[in-house]
């Protein structure tokens, strides 16, 4: 069997995916409890996941060996295919969608090896990858299956010995959990017995997070400051959900290079570059901020510069952009934890789907003299996000309007947002060390997301001693999208070298 992948103008593409071998199928288990009921194997959509139609996630990793195709199918066999989601579709019931089990589950839907011109291959490796990962923007699925697929790309580039994409719908889960259940399918490359080392998530500090009511013995003046900062938290809280509620019906960002009329389907472009963690962290300590600080400054300082040399603005000083930053609202616990979790077989003690709120994130593009003033008001800017119930707020209202008013209202709501904002940003932590998947040392991971109404998407994602910068743009509308990625570069560079002068 061939698949055939249409680009976006609907012709026909020159990736087609190798015959498949023999189908290797598994059998899906039904629930433990409730055998003779059929909806034991059921479930409902969450009313997050509802909002996630046409929109996919890809994870792009780099192995440092060449495809060994049985070794992947048993490790995917072993790990990924025996969760629920993985083994589902959705259906509808009595005007409902559901998550129900299929029968079986036949490995060879879900795993591509396509044809690739040998010549376009042999000139220019890296881009034939990025050319292919492209196509998968445009590519629909099969929605009678499981909604997940592999991809193998068995050839040297200059970053790895062989690649494979990911593309997982949306709905089965958000980027935390795919990145979770990805990290509990691994072994340390180091020690290939254990799992990986993650590393603990920064400790969340901020009104929200720990304000510990003072003693009585502490006196009245330590009551009066506790309590002024819930006051403090109350109006932050207030006047984010009132301009979260006005993006929805009216305000909106400004055109600009990075933004025009919101677009669907249109083809996206996925590159991505490696940042040094150690310059990162440097920065970090030398300023006194949070690894997140450094990420949103060395954004705007990369945005502000492609801004500046693409426009030739000279007047203007100083432009607000805003980004949707989804933050998973899980209890806070480390990633060890869950990967621990799922591999002692208590996956159900993980929290599936999407758990979703989100922020209106301001990036500032700017002229500053000085390159450490871009981390410096992304410190003010984030510090001040920290204290407001923004994203708990945005989470239950999303979940309101579609139990109460439908899905259709709920994607209107979701589709305003999205398109009256810039860019979509966010931030992952990875494994602390190298890791093998199905036996393949991991050279990089580079997840990125498409079917957002946006011109372009910023993702960060750390791994080991590194940090990769991954942006999904509108290939029509920033062509010189590599560009822009030595913006961050630069800008990164540039930052370090200041603060090295402190």
């Amino acid at each position: 069997m061939e698949v055939t992948m249409d680009d976006a103008a609907g012709s026909a593409s020159p990736f087609a995916a190798a015959p498949r071998n023999k189908p290797l199928s598994i059998r899906a288990p039904r629930a433990p409890a409730g055998a003779g009921d059929p909806s034991a194997a059921e479930e409902p959509v969450s009313p997050t996941a509802r909002l996630m139609e046409g929109i996919y996630i890809v994870v792009i990793m780099g192995l440092g060996a060449p495809v060994n195709l049985p070794a992947f199918r048993t490790g995917i066999e072993a790990q990924l295919a025996r969760y629920p989601r993985f083994r589902s579709i959705q259906v509808s019931k009595d005007g409902k969608p559901r998550w129900v089990r299929t029968s079986t589950l036949n490995l060879d839907d879900h795993i591509i090896l396509p044809r690739l011109d040998p010549a376009a291959v042999a000139s220019d490796p890296d881009q034939a990858v990025e050319d292919y990962v492209s196509s998968l923007s445009t590519a629909p699925m099969d929605h009678s299956r499981p909604l997940w697929e592999f991809h193998f790309l068995d050839f040297p580039t200059s970053e790895a010995t062989s690649t494979v994409a990911l593309r997982v719908h949306h709905s089965i889960g958000d980027g935390m959990l795919l990145l979770t259940l990805l990290m509990a399918s691994t072994r340390s490359a180091a020690d290939p017995t254990r799992l990986p080392a993650m590393p603990a998530p920064p400790s969340r500090t901020g009104t929200i997070y720990a304000r510990p009511r003072p003693p009585l013995s502490a006196g009245a003046p330590a009551f009066v400051v506790w309590a002024w900062w819930y006051v403090v938290l109350a109006w932050h809280t207030v006047v984010d959900v009132a301009l979260f509620v006005a993006t929805i019906m009216f305000l909106r960002d400004p055109l600009t290079l990075f933004k025009r009329a919101p677009n669907v389907g249109r083809r996206k472009r996925f590159v991505h570059r490696s940042l040094s963690l150690d310059d990162v962290k440097f920065l970090k300590n030398a300023m006194s901020c949070t690894v997140n600080d450094v990420l949103v400054g060395v954004t705007s300082a990369a945005l502000s510069g492609y801004y500046f040399r693409k426009s030739g603005d000279t007047n203007t000083r100083n432009i607000c952009l805003r980004s949707i930053l989804p933050v998973n609202i899980r209890p806070t616990t480390s990633l060890q934890t869950y990967v621990d979790m799922i591999e002692s077989g208590n996956s159900n003690d993980v929290t599936w789907g999407n758990q979703l709120g989100y922020i209106l994130l301001p990036f500032h593009v700017a002229m500053h003299d000085d390159p450490l003033e871009y981390v410096r008001k992304a410190k003010k800017t984030l510090d001040r996000k920290k204290s407001s119930l923004e994203v708990i707020f945005t989470h239950m209202v999303t979940e309101f309007i579609i139990k109460t008013f439908g899905v259709k209202a709920g994607t209107v709501v979701f589709d305003r947002v999205i398109s009256h904002t810039t860019i979509s940003f966010s931030n992952m932590i990875g494994p602390a060390e190298q890791v093998e998947l199905c036996g393949h040392p991991i050279a990089f991971i580079a997840p990125s997301v498409y079917g957002l109404p946006e011109d372009l998407t910023v993702h960060y994602q750390s791994y080991g001693n590194s940090i990769k910068v991954i942006l999904a743009v509108d290939e029509e509308h920033f062509p010189d999208c590599h560009q822009l990625l030595d913006d961050f570069t630069e800008s990164l560079r540039l930052i370090k070298d200041a603060a090295s002068k402190l």
